[in-house]
């Protein structure tokens, strides 16, 4: 499989690169963007991918964020791809923020007429991850992966339903329990129709009180002042999962914080050293 460059600028030692390749899971082109270290030069390294929230692509994080500087001085290579299949122009596709367009919900939709292209769980789970791998001086068995918001939803789903795979997950204010809030219900409604036990499959909460586990701690970031605390994002719910059933978490708390990259960005390093203790680089 072919990656395309669209541009490759120096930042912090490293080469931030951003690709496109036409994906046989969304059935569409997909846009990626990759950070190499320094490191990456020499020898190969370890890999955590990026996974955004709702209304963003690739470009939200890895303009906005500073992981750059991090990822060089730990020599970890970071990939952010898109959050949904782009141009299929199914109706309804572009009529909300929250479903369609830039909501992938990082699924495998069953309903017409979104499974034909929103597989962005098989995307990212299998598509991407063997196009960096054959593309990129990765060590395969070091990998990690993050996320924010809806992204943050992805991390842990995907994290934890292949543990294997994925051997660190971090998360900023994620989507924790998806099938008790607005946001996902709406998605889950309408990517994987009205029978709530499959939303289970994609929903974090649930998956823990089904047995699936992350071999190491698992780390949330959430701000006190995140307008969508309450409603939408309830990482109590995660949190006393993880209690009950045995996996290790650390949620913080972060006083007076909201839901943006402002966020995002002032807790970056702590979650890029996160990942680099638990990939024992």
């Amino acid at each position: 499989m072919s990656l395309i460059v669209k541009s490759k600028q120096k930042s912090f030692g490293g080469t931030q690169g951003v690709y496109t390749h036409q994906s046989a899971s969304t059935q569409c082109e997909m846009e990626l963007s990759v950070y190499l270290p320094e490191k990456a030069d020499t020898e190969k390294c370890p890999v955590i991918y990026y996974l955004s929230g709702l209304t963003c692509t690739q470009e939200n994080v890895t303009v906005k964020s500073g992981f750059q500087k991090y990822a060089n001085e730990a020599g970890l290579i970071v990939v952010c791809p898109d959050t949904s299949p782009r141009g299929t122009d199914y109706p309804g596709e572009n009529d909300s923020y929250d479903f369609g367009s830039g909501a992938g919900f990082y699924l495998n939709a069953t309903q017409a007429p979104w499974s034909t292209s929103y597989r962005m769980y098989d995307y990212v789970v299998n598509e991407l991850t063997d196009l960096i791998n054959n593309n990129f001086p990765v060590i395969q068995e070091k990998c990690g992966i993050f996320g924010h918001s809806m992204g943050g939803h992805g991390a842990l789903t995907i994290g934890l339903k292949n543990p294997e795979k994925f051997k660190s997950i971090s998360a900023f204010s994620p989507i924790v329990a998806p099938s008790q809030c607005p946001w996902g219900e709406k998605a889950f409604s309408g990517y994987l129709g009205k029978d709530k036990e499959a939303w289970k499959n994609y929903d974090a909460t649930q998956l823990i009180q089904n047995g699936h586990r992350s071999a190491n701690n698992i780390l949330i970031d959430q701000g006190t002042a995140d307008d969508f605390l309450t409603e939408q994002l309830k990482p109590e719910l995660f949190q006393q999962a993880c209690e009950q059933h045995g996996q290790p978490l650390t949620l913080r708390m972060q006083p007076g914080y909201d839901h943006s990259y402002y966020f995002i960005a002032s807790f970056m390093k702590d979650h890029i050293s996160f990942h680099q203790k638990n990939l024992h680089q």
